[in-house]
């Protein structure tokens, strides 16, 4: 880029010869040679100079810009600038575009470089711009004179003289990229986000090229408890073994929760705690209700206050430290760009929880080690290294799969991964790829239900109970649910493992006809209850079916999430039941948000309006949650402002009534100007007092619906960006950062006018 300081500079030398030509004639009669492109340079200067900040430069700035030029030897600038005019000309190709050659033995840094090289030739580039300067440096002074020992202050100040006059304007290339020198393009070069979108994607289930991480952090050994910290049994102290000791401080720490308390939780630790007992702590402790963990509960409670009560120089130092783990570990590169990974970090050992009444809660998940570790990672990387004395289970190079560390965990024998972050390529694309395939449904899905409609009729039973199952998973969004082994997990079901018991049929209910009444455990152990009427030859199957069984036979006798999802594969490529899922979701939001959006309300009201589309949506796909611990205080906090807001909307208005009166009488301009002050103060605590009883309004309606979870996972995220572009609604107000991130795609790519 220091053809472009070179160019800046023929510019002020050329506007410094015009000026002063009559008055330094004599003074420059030994530099003819600098006026031979006199004209070339007036012309340039007709075309380049309009700026005015260019033509204001004073005469006295242009003086002592010639005399300092008049201390270089042996005309070392003109030589310089000569050199640099001939670089430039050579850099660009008679139509201003860039051009491919080879200088000192690399290619230009202009050379426009294909999608998948970008990173290798912004490395090229800055090794190409470092190289330019350091050859400058030959001959050039740098900008920065202070590093200079060699110059004397007067010499570097008049240098910033010089500096000073130059213009600060930026150009810009074609590419729209900055074009002022090599230093400040690089520093621009990071903050440009990567829009892997834009790229050509791999194809034949190729999901990367290149992998290289530092595997996973493994979680820290359990610290012995102090020997004033003591375990009792049976009302007497007893020294516990380490193993014994840390499942036992699982337990403690966990006392004073729900889950101790019940009945399977207690049951199944007592049983794995003893599986960590020596021989002799089994003899003697046969009791769980005699165990006393007391005072192992009331160390651990006072470290979190004393980690509550730290220093903020102690947080500091944790902080730093656990930056240091994330920009070792949290981090991979993936085809040469850098990418975030989700959960770098193994679980530490502990009880397992389990959603709802889990059948296998107070279990021991047990402490994972290198040796239970399948790495993946491409044979051309750097491998990660297990920790000292430890080895790999496995180290792969699946170039087919996206996670980069799995195990297999005790509790339940599923596999676990680490997976990249939401916001990475391969996430990006999978959401991407999820939608398109919900919209491609949006134009076949009239005939779908046109086909199963007809399938109602059919002389074969297997077929009617598929029909009416994907008229429940289309209408209800219910899950297709899967087959489990009896006892293994909590009882939950799905469409396809409906039981008889399920559900309960109303020939009239409401004042409406052929009412079903549902009412099961849905993922989560979240309860589904729903009372749905629906068409008459529906009901007629479903009475069909629950003939002759028992509460506890199963409602789809002859159907199963594979049978279903095959044909579903018949119907429309890369169609399954959660497909339905999706499409319902997001095609209900786009014509909520048609129908209640109203363009005349201001931001707080057009949010409230989101969150009723989104809320419908969540109630759709029974995304139901306990009301927060919280809610009423937070409510009761809420309505205190909201009464105080009204108080002093009360007090504006009546010093709005007197302020006019005042007007009246007095008929000036300052009791005018009081007046416009106090309307404008009755109408910014009435826009204050609206936006919190809207978000009081919001809260109320939220509490026991989870809105998080259709928002990331079911909804298109452009319909909410594209109506956030049409109403004005910052994108802030809709996602977080976090959100953003894994969306960048979708922002990029949605215009107000998208629809699902």
């Amino acid at each position: 880029m220091s053809g472009d300081h070179s160019h800046n500079d023929s510019q002020i030398d050329s506007g410094s010869r015009h000026n002063d030509s009559h008055k330094h004639k004599d003074k420059y009669k030994d530099k003819e040679h600098k006026h031979k492109d006199h004209k070339k340079d007036k012309e340039r200067e007709k075309s380049k100079y309009s700026n005015s900040e260019h033509r204001d430069s004073s005469d006295k700035k242009h003086r002592d810009k010639d005399k300092e030029r008049l201390k270089l030897k042996d005309g070392s600038s003109d030589k310089q600038k000569d050199k640099h005019k001939e670089k430039k000309k050579e850099e660009r190709s008679f139509d201003g575009k860039p051009k491919k050659e080879k200088e000192n033995g690399f290619e230009s840094p202009f050379i426009k470089s294909e999608p998948e090289n970008d990173f290798y030739h912004s490395l090229k580039h800055e090794k190409s711009l470092k190289r330019e300067r350091d050859d400058d440096d030959a001959e050039f002074k740098p900008k920065k004179i202070k590093t200079e020992n060699d110059r004397s202050e007067k010499k570097a100040k008049k240098r910033k003289q010089e500096e000073d006059i130059k213009p600060k304007k930026k150009i810009k290339d074609k590419k729209g990229e900055v074009a002022t020198d090599g230093k400040k393009k690089a520093k621009k070069e990071p903050e440009e986000k990567w829009k892997w979108w834009e790229e050509e994607r791999y194809t034949d289930g190729v999901k990367w090229k290149f992998l290289e991480h530092k595997g996973p952090v493994f979680a820290p050994p359990c610290d012995p408890l102090p020997s004033n910290v003591k375990f009792y049994y049976d009302g007497k102290h007893m020294k516990l073994s380490s193993s014994a000791e840390e499942v036992a401080t699982f337990f403690a720490k966990m006392l004073d929760h729900e889950y101790t308390t019940k009945e399977v939780f207690r049951k199944n630790f007592y049983k794995d705690w003893r599986k960590e007992m020596m021989s002799e702590e089994k003899s003697k402790i046969t009791d769980l209700n005699k165990c006393d963990f007391s005072e192992m509960s009331e160390y651990f409670k006072a470290q979190s206050e004393a980690r509550k009560a730290m220093t903020k120089e102690d947080k500091q130092k944790i902080k730093e430290e656990n930056e240091r783990i994330l920009q070792e570990y949290g981090f991979c590169i993936m085809d040469n760009h850098k990418e975030r990974i989700a959960n770098f970090r193994i679980e530490p050992p502990g009880l397992f929880r389990g959603r709802g009444d889990h059948p296998k809660m107070g279990m021991l998940k047990r402490r994972i080690r290198p040796e239970d570790i399948i790495v993946n990672c491409s044979k051309d990387s750097k491998h990660p290294k297990p920790p000292p004395g430890t080895k790999w289970k496995e180290v792969r190079h699946d170039n087919k799969v996206t996670w980069l560390v799995s195990w297999t965990e005790n509790i339940q024998g599923s596999i676990k991964y680490i997976m990249l972050n939401p916001s990475s390529r391969i996430k990006g694309e999978k959401d991407w790829q999820k939608y398109e395939t919900a919209r491609r449904l949006k134009k076949c899905v009239e005939q779908i239900r046109a086909q199963y409609r007809d399938d109602w009729k059919s002389k074969e039973m297997r077929i009617r109970q598929r029909a009416v199952a994907l008229y429940f998973i289309d209408k209800l969004a219910l899950r297709a649910g899967n087959e489990k082994e009896e006892g293994e997990t909590a009882d939950t079901v799905g469409c396809c493992s409906l039981r008889v018991e399920h559900l309960t049929l109303h020939q009239e209910m409401d004042g409406q006809e052929y009412v079903v009444e549902f009412d099961f455990l849905g993922k989560d152990s979240i309860r589904y209850y729903n009372k749905v009427p629906v068409e008459k030859r529906v009901f007629k199957n479903l009475q069909l079916f629950m003939e002759d069984k028992e509460p506890e036979d199963d409602l789809f006798d002859r159907l199963n999430t594979s049978i279903l999802n095959k044909h579903l594969q018949e119907l429309m490529d890369g169609l399954t039941a959660k497909v339905f899922r999706t499409y319902n979701a997001s095609i209900t939001l786009q014509q909520q948000l048609n129908e209640i959006t109203n363009s005349e309300d201001n931001v707080p009201a057009k949010i409230l309006s989101y969150n009723r589309a989104n809320r419908a949506v969540a109630i759709l796909c029974n995304h139901q949650r306990a009301p927060p611990k919280t809610f009423e205080k937070s409510m009761q906090n809420l309505q205190t402002k909201i009464d105080a807001k009204k108080e002093q909307l009360a007090d504006a208005k009546r010093e709005l009534k007197s302020a006019k009166a005042d007007a009246k009488v007095r008929r000036d301009e300052k009791s005018k100007k009081a007046v416009e002050s106090k309307k404008k103060a009755v109408q910014r605590i009435e826009e204050q007092l609206m936006k919190l009883e809207v978000q009081a309004t919001d809260r109320e309606e939220n509490k026991q619906i989870a809105l998080g979870t259709s928002k990331l996972n079911y909804l298109d995220p452009r319909i909410s960006i594209a109506w956030c572009k049409k109403f004005g609604i910052p994108i802030e107000k809709i996602y977080n950062k976090t959100q953003r991130e894994k969306f960048a795609w979708a922002i990029d790519m949605a215009e107000k006018d998208f629809q699902f």
